[in-house]
């Protein structure tokens, strides 16, 4: 099977944003004063694996700097250090730094730019002061960069020095922390070597592979031991019989060391025990290993904790050795007898098993798909309905009941499909709140203010399109009402407000609709400054007097501002317009609510999915139009006294209730008389009702969604068009701008009226 190597670099990429998003998420949890030990060993398992899967396609820029980071958290793990605002301040800030190593790497750089460089350098610094102070002067001597094979000081690679390296480190009188298989004690390296008596005869020099060890680190201890020394006259010449115990500080793994030894391992005995320092990282890493099943050999031999040669014997050793009665010995109880690993790192690692175990019980109903391939199926989904259609249109036609049948079931199954593929698209809207909790402390230290972020309805579902395409104006809306809703704490106080601003976000479903609410507990918006601010940019006629709803909706206008100031984040005048018409793109709308003193609120309603929605057909004459079906609530017949009433007035009696209209002839000018008998479709949006004339009720239509051209773009009343089974081109209509349409004109009327008879009789003023 072909492997294209740049798919796991990809899968490195995402995991890596995965992990960096999960430790900017627990930072920010942390600084709220939650400081468990299970969160901050989430959070340095996170950094751990982004080191070790850059270090496995040798991306060293992200493995040198994760590798400080690291060491900060390991100290923050053990107690070592305290989370305070700084340090969350230092590792938010690093974790933005290895996003844009991330970045790098997708975009296939080589290097970083001056900027990055610096701000690299300005972060080491940071790190350094919470780092153990062997680490950071090690840190800062080496600038970050990877560990080579250059020799230490004092230490030669001439093979002669070599042995009496070896001779001077064993004339050192250090007591050994650990012998054969027992445990180590300190930070260093130990190596319980055991040659066999043929190794000389072999070619092979144990001094020059033990001196050899020099270039992998220092040795520290070594005791020769001649405990299998035989009695002189029984002694060969060409056969070795000595022991060694080495102590070796390096900051190596196991396969290294154990690569120094590779021709003595026939007959040999040879165990390599790491550092508990070492011990800890092994057991971390095979708890971020991926959920791949593996065997427990393979499993310890890929995280190094073990070498393929100790896992052989182990093998070899469990064939022969079988329990009193007849069972095969666990392979783990054989590793920790041959003293080849630790206990405390099989446990890990069969924990390890059984997790993933579980999760694969779990992840056997999910299946990972690319969003290409979803919005493949949705389009062909989409030409379905088109097809079933005009099926279903021709079978009517013929007259042939059974054919008409099974176009009926037909109908039914590819309805079915059709929401199917919807939902796969359909993800909740709390990832993308999640977002918001690092913007919001960030520009709330900024601005010098302390908010709290709220999310409410965070299950709520939305097309992935809506979701990626609404990110933007979310951004700006939230840091809108940071800089401008939320006062300073000190005139919170004094308006007998908490010191801490609030900002909610919130979701909830809404007639068809997802309804996302944007709201503070700030100052509320100024009605009077924006109503002469519109005045002064001629958006509001001299004598004209607007609702309060529409002076607040005057701030979307383009190049509208109150701010008395230009900062960073806003007083330009330029955004809010591009807020509104993001949102109406994507045949959404934007209303905007204040109170003085209480606060702001900002509502965006958008329709699930852009791709297929159930409508409602209509005629006017010889044209079709689609209404959204969760916008309609009834249909009614017109009268022909109500058909005269109307022509007077906008606006019909709907049971006792005033209900405007808009007829659909008069607005599309659509050519030909009006039809004898003619029908009011009630839709309701945004708990406002209104009526559409037409001529005819053709029934409900599945209706796949296609986009106008740019030249139709800013047509009043139209959202989008589709294809019928007749080939034939349907508009949709859109509900709101109708809607809008029709509630303003009848408030005109009315109160139009109300002012004439107040003209003609003026004690009705009184």
């Amino acid at each position: 099977m072909d492997v294209n190597p740049n798919q796991f670099i990809q899968t490195f990429i995402a995991e890596a944003r995965e992990r960096l998003q999960e430790m900017e998420d627990i930072l920010l949890h942390l600084e709220s004063g939650s400081h468990d030990a299970e969160t901050i060993d989430a959070l340095f398992r996170a950094a751990h694996t982004i080191k070790g899967s850059a270090g496995m396609f040798n991306f060293e820029p992200i493995v040198n700097f994760a590798h400080i980071v690291e060491d900060v958290l390991e100290r923050l793990r053990d107690g070592e250090i305290e989370i305070e605002p700084d340090l969350v301040a230092v590792l938010l800030d690093s974790g933005d730094h290895m996003q844009h190593l991330v970045n790098v790497l997708v975009e296939q750089g080589e290097q970083l730019d001056d900027a990055a460089q610096a701000r690299e350098s300005e972060l080491r610094k940071r790190l350094q002061s919470y780092q153990a102070e062997a680490h950071a002067n090690e840190s800062g001597s080496k600038g970050g960069a990877s560990k080579g094979d250059e020799p230490q000081e004092g230490v030669s690679r001439n093979n002669g020095q070599q042995e009496s390296q070896v001779t001077l480190a064993a004339e050192k009188d250090i007591p050994l922390t650990s012998s054969g298989g027992g445990e180590v004690s300190s930070d260093n390296w130990h190596i319980s070597l055991r040659f066999a008596q043929s190794v000389l005869k072999e070619g092979l020099d144990p001094l020059f592979m033990i001196g050899y060890l020099t270039n992998i680190g220092e040795i520290i201890s070594i005791v020769t031991l001649a405990d299998a020394m035989p009695e002189i006259e029984e002694m060969d010449a060409e056969a070795c019989y000595l022991g060694f115990e080495i102590d070796l500080k390096a900051d190596t793994n196991k396969e290294t060391i154990a690569d120094v030894f590779e021709f003595a391992h026939m007959g040999s005995l040879i165990h390599i025990l790491p550092p508990h320092s070492k011990t800890t990282e092994y057991i971390e890493l095979i708890r971020s290993l991926p959920e791949d099943e593996v065997r427990l050999g393979d499993l310890l031999v890929s995280t190094k904790a073990l070498t393929q040669h100790e896992l052989d014997d182990g093998l070899n050793a469990q064939k022969t050795n079988f329990q009193p009665d007849g069972t095969v010995r666990l392979l783990g109880e054989i590793l920790v007898e041959q003293g080849s690993i630790k206990e405390e790192v099989v446990q890990a690692a069969l924990d390890k098993q059984a997790q993933i175990k579980v999760s694969k019980s779990k992840e056997s109903r999910y299946l990972r798909v690319q969003a290409g391939k979803l919005d493949e199926l949705i389009g062909l989904v989409g030409e379905l309905v088109i097809a079933g259609a005009g099926a279903n249109m021709l079978a009517h036609r013929s007259n042939n009941i059974p054919l008409q049948e099974a176009t009926s079931v037909m109908a039914r199954l590819v309805e079915e499909i059709r929401d199917s593929a919807l939902k796969l698209r359909m993800v909740q809207i709390g990832e993308t709140f999640n977002r918001f909790q690092r913007v919001v402390r960030d520009v709330g230290l900024e601005l010098g203010k302390n908010i709290d972020l709220v999310i409410t309805g965070a299950e709520s579902e939305l097309d992935k399109t809506l979701i990626e395409k609404i990110a933007d104006p979310l951004m700006h809306l939230v840091r809108n009402a940071i800089d401008h809703g939320i006062e300073p704490a000190a005139i919170r106080t004094a308006a007998g407000k908490p010191a801490n601003g609030t900002l909610q976000l919130n979701a909830y479903h809404d007639s068809g609709s997802i309804v996302i609410e944007i709201a503070d507990d700030g100052a509320g918006l100024n009605r009077d400054k924006i109503l002469q601010k519109a005045k002064q940019l001629g958006l509001i006629a001299a004598g004209a007097t607007p609702s309060d709803q529409e002076i607040y909706n005057m701030v979307f206008e383009a190049g509208f501002s109150t701010a008395e100031s230009v900062t960073n984040l806003s007083g330009r005048g330029v955004g809010m317009d591009v807020v509104r018409r993001n949102i109406a793109s994507m045949r959404g709308t934007v209303q905007l609510d204040s109170e003085p003193g209480v606060g702001t609120t900002v509502r965006i309603r958008l329709p699930l999915t852009l791709a297929i929605i159930d409508g409602f057909r209509v005629g006017v004459g010889k044209s079709s139009y689609v209404v959204p079906l969760d916008m309609v609530i009834e249909c009614i017949e017109l009268s022909e006294a109500e058909r005269q009433a109307a022509s007077e007035r906008s606006y019909l009696n709907l049971r006792g209730e005033v209900l405007p209209y808009v007829s659909l002839r008069e607005h599309f000018e659509v050519d030909g008389s009006r039809a004898r008998r003619e029908n009011v479709v009630v839709v309701q949006f945004a708990g406002k009702k209104a009526g559409l004339v037409v001529d005819e009720l053709l029934g409900e239509f599945q209706t796949v969604i296609k986009p106008l051209g740019r030249i139709f773009s800013n047509l009043r009343g139209i959202s989008g068009s589709t294809i019928l089974g007749s080939g034939e081109v349907a508009l949709i209509l859109d509900v709101p701008s109708l809607l809008q349409q029709a509630v303003t004109r009848e408030s005109y009327q009315v109160s139009h009226q109300v002012s004439g008879r107040q003209a003609n009789n003026p004690a009705a003023i009184r």
